[in-house]
């Protein structure tokens, strides 16, 4: 049978999502306790690798199993398998052939950044702490430029190929008290896309750039031309969707 699952997890001190050589990481968690619960080495497919430290909400996986019981009590199973710092929220059975990956159609990430002058312990773990004071409307001047479809090469590098290419649907800043939350949306992201664009962002926020700076850092399509990459540990997978043909609903 196969299984989809929404996964959540805290990537605090782990090496990312993908499975690394004798570090922890998410996948290598994930598979342990199918291993163990199964008695044979399982492996799972996932919608997106997320770097070290950063956390999910909504990252979605699949994998294949022999289960003589229910989907609930399957996910019972493993979430007793698991450690605190992961949980699956959901679990269905799949189309045999369902990817967690090359089925997706739009995926979206939060970053949170606490802008304030003194840090905030509660929140250091899933924010970033800009002390300088950002100016929110610049901000959004610069999300509204990626929105469509554009070359992102200045932004981040295919994880596999060369094309850099993207469709954004969703890219907006809005404020929460003294947290920034930037909500983008997209097909596909590059590897460390979504932070590179929050740091070369904040630039502008905090006027050391100016929004015409940021579009023609765009239009360069030139690694080197971005500003600074925000650190993991603001950065959250919220959800990936699928069409409903896809899935098999």
């Amino acid at each position: 049978m196969r299984y989809r699952a929404e996964v959540e997890y805290d990537g605090t001190g782990y090496y990312g999502f993908q499975r690394q050589l004798d570090q922890p990481t998410i996948q290598s968690d994930l598979e342990q306790a199918l291993t163990d619960l199964a008695g044979r080495d399982i492996s799972i497919d996932f919608a997106g690798r997320t770097d070290s430290g950063v956390h999910a909400l909504g990252q979605v996986i699949a994998f294949h199993l022999d289960w003589k019981h229910s989907a609930n009590d399957l996910l019972r199973a493993l979430n007793a398998r698991l450690s605190q710092s992961i949980s699956l929220n959901a679990l269905v059975a799949a189309r045999p052939d369902f990817h967690p990956r090359f089925d997706a159609r739009r995926r979206v990430y939060d970053y949170n950044i606490y802008n304030a002058p003194v840090r905030s312990p509660y929140r250091r773990r899933y924010s970033w702490h800009v002390k300088r004071t950002l100016n929110l409307e610049m901000m959004n001047c610069a999300a509204k430029m990626i929105i469509g479809v554009h070359d992102f090469a200045t932004f981040g590098q295919a994880p596999q190929g060369t094309v850099t290419v993207r469709e954004v649907f969703e890219a907006e800043w809005r404020r929460i008290d003294r947290l920034l939350v930037f909500r983008v949306a997209a097909n596909a992201f590059l590897q460390r896309m979504v932070r590179s664009l929050v740091g070369t962002m904040v630039a502008v926020g905090d006027g050391s750039w100016t929004v015409m700076e940021f579009e023609e850092a765009f239009l360069a399509r030139k690694r080197e031309k971005a500003g600074q990459t925000a650190p993991a540990h603001g950065l959250f997978m919220m959800s990936v969707s699928y069409e409903a043909d896809s899935l098999g609903e």
